[in-house]
């Protein structure tokens, strides 16, 4: 497995940042977190900030995995909105995900006022849309969210998008005046250095290669054994088959980034003159948005099953041009895959497993992580804290198989992803 970062526009621009140790010898904690990703960060900085003696193992680097590889965006609310979950838990059981929906974006935008993290935040996300039936979709969405006392989404015309986007190719829009985005890496970067000045310790280059279930839990790598009264299981996409249960009803899948060279500011700021971040609506949807230092951030398109793409500037260069016809010229300077959680619910998996309910793990977010992964955090270290509402809310999500099992998981969800882009494609 490689263990340094993925070569990413994050990467060669993150903050300094010290290596960490890989776990040597045998310890004792209150909690040991397995993933220093968003999640493992959320909640080890949750749990310090509250007294617990924090320890946090990674296989690579911290934001290794999608948190150091993602499009940076701030989104509000789930893979699957409000409403579908409604449909599973009920009009009251529902609520309770209404007020949590918009709860992740509060607590990035805390991390990074109260621990001074230089990630170049910036304010403001858009929806984009190429058809009337995606129209509907984004006032049903405003409507719904505003239901659950969010009220900063404003819909836009095709004349306002395209004071917003310099492309001819939507009909309209929104946009989430609380939406945002940031350096994804230096956000990680940032909490794990939070961790570690409120006492908790971060080992690099520790992949966990077993698990000793019971009522002291023991978490074991190559080198060093942890004794912990919790665990926290937090790899998420790479937590490969450490845990066979969680990985036989979900699948990792890769999705792909380019990132340009510099653009003159004057080319950077016609693009997208507010400097907004964009997503579109289509079920395989891009995403794009402008660095801190004037390059475009292109990303999109889904591999189910996580290989890794031969090109990815073949993949997605086409799509950036499509939507900017006025960057043929331009270079690419970084390009890269990165996997994500799916479900076949599209909502994430909460729970405890075994039989002494010490062993908690949050994954699955289906594309849709930044915000739900720090949401998660928090829930996570409130239900080890003795206060489970909360969690229990998402652990009574139901978890389904995929059809056909782990052998035909991603043929079938290929062809289901097939049918949803042709009805983007022909707007039904």
């Amino acid at each position: 497995m490689t263990t340094q970062h993925a070569p990413t526009y994050y990467a060669a621009t993150a903050n300094p940042s010290p290596a960490r140790p890989a776990l040597q010898g045998e310890i004792d904690t209150d909690v040991c977190i397995i993933g220093a990703g968003y999640t493992g960060l959320s909640t080890g900085l949750f749990l310090a900030e509250n007294g617990f003696k924090v320890t946090i193992l990674e296989a690579a680097k911290i934001g290794f995995g999608a948190t150091g590889r993602n499009g940076g965006q701030i989104v509000n609310s789930y893979s699957r909105d409000i409403d579908t979950i409604e449909k599973q838990v009920g009009v009251d059981g529902a609520k309770v995900f209404g007020q949590m929906a918009f709860e992740g974006n509060r607590i990035i935008r805390e991390r990074i006022a109260k621990y001074d993290i230089k990630c170049d935040l910036k304010n403001g996300g858009v929806f984009a849309a190429f058809t009337k039936k995606q129209m509907h979709h984004l006032e049903h969405q405003r409507n719904l969210w505003a239901k659950h006392g969010h009220n900063q989404v404003e819909l836009l015309d095709k004349k306002q998008m395209s004071e917003i986007v310099a492309s001819d190719v939507y009909i309209g829009g929104s946009i989430d005046h609380s939406g945002g985005h940031f350096h994804s890496l230096n956000l990680a970067l940032g909490e794990a250095a939070a961790i570690e000045s409120l006492g908790g310790k971060i080992y690099e280059q520790s992949p966990v290669i077993g698990i000793e279930r019971g009522s002291k839990p023991v978490v074991v790598t190559e080198n060093g054994r942890v004794n912990a009264r919790i665990v926290v299981v937090a790899g998420n996409a790479y937590l490969g088959n450490l845990v066979p249960e969680l990985s036989a009803k979900s699948m990792p899948c890769g999705t792909q980034v380019v990132t340009t060279a510099p653009l003159p500011k004057e080319l950077a700021k016609s693009l997208i003159p507010n400097d907004y971040c964009i997503e579109d609506c289509n079920y395989l949807l891009d995403y794009y948005r402008l660095t801190g230092d004037n390059r475009l951030l292109y990303g999109g398109g889904v591999i189910y099953g996580a290989r890794d793409p031969a090109n990815v500037e073949a993949i997605i260069r086409p799509k950036m041009l499509k939507t900017f016809p006025q960057l043929k010229n331009v270079k690419i300077d970084f390009a890269w895959t990165g996997n994500f959680l799916l479900t076949v619910s599209r909502l994430p998996q909460v729970g405890t497993l075994g039989e002494h309910n010490n062993i908690f793990y949050s994954q699955g977010c289906s594309g849709h992580g930044i915000t739900y992964t720090h949401l998660a955090g928090k829930v996570l270290s409130e239900a080890i804290m003795g206060q489970r509402d909360r969690f229990d809310a998402f652990a009574k999500l139901p978890h389904y198989p995929f059809p056909g099992g782990r052998l035909f998981r991603v043929p079938f969800t290929a062809i289901g992803a097939t049918y949803y882009s042709l009805r983007d494609k022909f707007g039904i």
